[in-house]
């Protein structure tokens, strides 16, 4: 086997990261990032992160823990495929929604905030 067709074998996707990257793009569009804002977010480039959601590249641990972070999923459904059960999002994942808003964003969260806790009378 020359060279070349060494490389090609080694560029064809393989099932399970298939899956992944496949997860991985629709939490991707879920939460409302683009390839190149995901990309930033996670320290990767675009190429990389293309690669990873069709599956041509498998990623590192360090990366995927970084993409379940910023796309406040679990480990378990990007790579098992794992649903979460019904009402045990984590505690921290509106703490997480929030550290990806602008300051300008988190201000307006907070006075909505703070007007809903007021016509329920509960105290800020």
């Amino acid at each position: 086997m020359d060279k070349k067709e060494e490389v090609k074998r080694r560029r064809q996707p393989k099932e399970l990261n298939k899956q992944i990257g496949e997860r991985c793009r629709k939490a991707r569009e879920t939460a409302g990032y683009t390839q190149e804002q995901l990309a930033d977010q996670i320290g990767v480039s675009t190429q990389f992160l293309s690669d990873a959601e069709r599956g041509v590249t498998g990623m590192s641990v360090n990366t995927i823990v970084k993409l379940c972070g910023v796309l406040n999923i679990s480990a378990d459904f990007l790579l098992l495929g794992m649903e979460e059960p019904e009402g045990t999002e984590s505690p921290l994942s509106i703490y997480t929604r929030m550290k990806r808003l602008s300051p300008q964003e988190r201000e307006l969260v907070e006075e909505v905030t703070n007007l809903m806790m007021k016509s329920f009378h509960l105290p800020k």
